[in-house]
């Protein structure tokens, strides 16, 4: 979940200007809080916002925050389509749609306007199917009903579509729904089943497997193709995310050497290889590295230029893993969770690899301002910041922080 952000104007006692909301269930749904906020004054607030958090950190040393760049057409932005599914009335049936404000409730959802087309087709053709075939949404204590939540990727350059049905068993109406599913007018390029049968926040288990069509979907950022496995992370927003991308491009323009830590998928390091760089990226999912090494062989990229090494970030500044890493990286890219960086991670890279130039990519500003903090204290100083509008209609700020030696 994004962090709740209080908009600038709020914190100054003005109370931002309204705007009809799109969607129908924005007076219901907890997803779009912002949908009756000008689109303007969003970016307006989000850069604001960013700006009073890293002058509360940083004091005088803060760089001025450059305007968020506007989405050309703040809508259908979202190529991860997520639902989530339980029982209907009477504990029985399913109903598919968005949590309610303030709740585990689900409102039963007929749009979503921020979705993908493609994707929420998909997902309607789903839930129809699933009723059709008596396929119970799980209930909160997982202990009726199967189906927890549907998901589809929906690639914004190729077209394609992958669903992930996320259940708490194999339940026997689940062989006939995939059938039905893939034989469906609108049907995925693709459907997995995955198992998840442990309460919690987290929205996939340890196990899926592929049911009829593609394995993994393909996407473009940057220059650079990826493909994509159901579960593993890509930025949901793949026009942000190009920015986003070009932004650290831009920055690290003539560097021979970059280590990309929390690299996932290779978002950042393919790219940045095919700009003619050597990258190593490191990363903790092992899905997402076999996805990321399978991108790197599709953009014909050599392993010499692009090498993915399955470990976490702490661990290789441990130095557990020996000679993994470069040992004197011209640039080191961080696109930490939202909890940030380590402070083990943030010492090992401005004490002993010091590079001239550190790229963090952020997708929660209070720990922006934390880590922006330690890295002063390291002697490092922000050059640039620049809020990506990953998510419109939603507090959510991400962004792109520059730090070099000071």
């Amino acid at each position: 979940m994004a962090p709740t952000v209080q908009p600038a104007a709020s914190q100054q006692g003005t109370a931002p200007s309204r705007v009809q909301p799109r969607c129908r269930h924005h007076a219901e749904c907890g997803g779009c809080l912002w949908q009756d906020r000008p689109y303007p004054q969003q970016l307006q607030d989000k850069q604001a916002t960013l700006q009073a958090l890293l002058r509360e950190a940083l004091g005088s040393g803060a760089p001025m925050v450059a305007p968020a760049a506007a989405e050309a057409v703040p809508w259908a932005y979202r190529g991860k389509v997520h639902f989530v599914c339980s029982p209907g009335p009477g504990g029985r049936g399913l109903v598919m749609g968005h949590f309610r404000r303030g709740s585990h409730a689900v409102v039963p959802i007929d749009e979503c306007p921020v979705h993908a087309d493609a994707g929420n087709r998909v997902a309607f053709v789903i839930r129809d199917v699933l009723r059709a075939v008596h396929a119970g949404g799980a209930s909160r204590d997982l202990t009726r009903g199967a189906v927890r939540h549907v998901v589809v990727r929906a690639s914004r350059r190729t077209g394609e579509t992958l669903a992930t049905l996320v259940v708490t068993h194999n339940a026997p109406a689940l062989k006939v729904a995939a059938r039905r599913i893939m034989t469906s007018p609108g049907a995925p390029d693709g459907l997995h089943l995955n198992v998840h049968d442990r309460p919690g926040p987290f929205l996939f288990g340890r196990t899926t497997r592929r049911l009829a069509g593609v394995e993994r979907v393909r996407e473009e950022v940057a220059g650079a193709s990826f493909v994509i496995s159901p579960t593993a992370f890509f930025q949901t927003n793949v026009d942000a995310a190009e920015r986003m991308a070009r932004v650290v491009l831009g920055h690290l323009a003539g560097a021979g050497r970059v280590l990309d830590l929390y690299a996932g998928t290779g978002l950042f390091s393919l790219p940045i290889a095919r700009s003619g760089a050597a990258v190593v990226a490191v990363e903790s999912s092992r899905e997402a590295v076999e996805d990321g090494d399978i991108s790197r062989r599709l953009n014909r990229v050599s392993e010499s230029t692009c090498r993915f090494v399955n470990a976490a970030a702490e661990d290789v500044a441990a130095g557990r893993h020996g000679r993994a890493v470069p040992r004197a990286p011209d640039a080191v890219v961080l696109d930490p969770p939202r909890s940030g960086c380590a402070p083990s991670v943030l010492a090992w890279v401005a004490r002993d690899l010091r590079p001239a130039v550190v790229a963090y990519v952020s997708c929660n500003p209070e720990a922006l301002a934390a880590d922006a903090r330690a890295l002063a204290a390291l002697r490092y100083r922000a050059t640039h910041v620049e809020p990506v509008d990953m998510f419109p209609h939603t507090p959510h700020i991400e962004s792109v922080a520059v730090f070099r030696p000071a």
